[in-house]
């Protein structure tokens, strides 16, 4: 079988399968950010933890395709593309079925590094980014780069600028940052190239939760505008361990 094939699904899409090393192979729906192609890599990830094949070490899924990493000395990629053909027909893509948060986000010039250079590079006001951003309701596709980062599509094109041409060396946590077509939130202290216009006290990685990351992929993100004062009341109660993350949920 070649490294790369391709193969109808439905006689709705074509699916590539591409080679990735020696002990893993991806199927690609897309190559670009689309809720569709998703849906379909959302499926097959379902269907493959049900049929529990012998040799599948882990199947990862990403905006437009599913990585499945296998041993070589239980199974092969021969037959392990042979099964996941016969799966495609039988794929069910269903509306995500996922939670919707509502977050709290300070715009203040203090954490909005950004917010003035992105409203001038897209001829808006910085008010007028602040009410773009707020407004919208993000589709979070895949968590991915470091513990709690969520990739959320749904940016109004509005707002779309490529990233940085010079990345920070240090971005800091809870920065509300904006890239292309998406927006994200800094889970951690880190480098990054997206574009600074906010920031949250809330902690979107804590290893004592229940459920140490906040976010799952088919969740939706909306951001609430809140005042310095409401951002410090909150991050104090972040420190303290008395916020109430449920809180944040609007609907399961």
């Amino acid at each position: 079988m070649s490294n790369t094939e391709n193969q109808a699904v439905g006689g709705e899409a074509t699916v590539v399968f591409q080679t990735m090393g020696d002990t893993a192979f991806s199927v690609e729906f897309a190559t670009k950010v689309d809720r569709v192609a998703n849906a379909r890599v959302m499926a097959l990830h379902r269907m493959l933890a049900k049929a529990a094949l012998p040799g599948v070490i882990e199947a990862i899924p990403s905006f437009g395709a599913l990585v499945i990493q296998y041993d070589p000395l239980s199974t092969s990629r021969a037959e392990l593309q042979q099964a996941v053909e016969a799966m495609l027909p039988q794929l069910k893509p269903e509306a995500a079925a996922g939670r919707l948060w509502s977050i709290p986000c300070c715009y203040d010039a203090e954490f909005a590094p950004d917010l003035a250079e992105v409203a001038e590079r897209r001829g808006l006001t910085p008010a007028a980014v602040v009410q773009g951003h707020s407004q919208g309701r993000y589709f979070i596709y895949m968590l991915g780069f470091m513990p709690g980062l969520a990739y959320m599509g749904g940016l109004s094109e509005t707002l779309h600028l490529p990233r940085r041409s010079a990345p920070r060396l240090k971005v800091p946590q809870g920065s509300v940052a904006i890239a292309e077509a998406m927006t994200t939130i800094y889970p951690w202290e880190s480098p990054g190239g997206w574009h600074l216009i906010g920031r949250t006290p809330v902690r979107l990685f804590e290893q004592h939760r229940p459920e140490p990351i906040l976010f799952a992929a088919g969740d939706e993100v909306t951001f609430r505008a809140v005042s310095r004062a409401e951002f410090d009341k909150i991050a104090a109660e972040v420190a303290a361990g008395r916020f109430n993350h449920g809180s944040l949920k609007v609907m399961s």
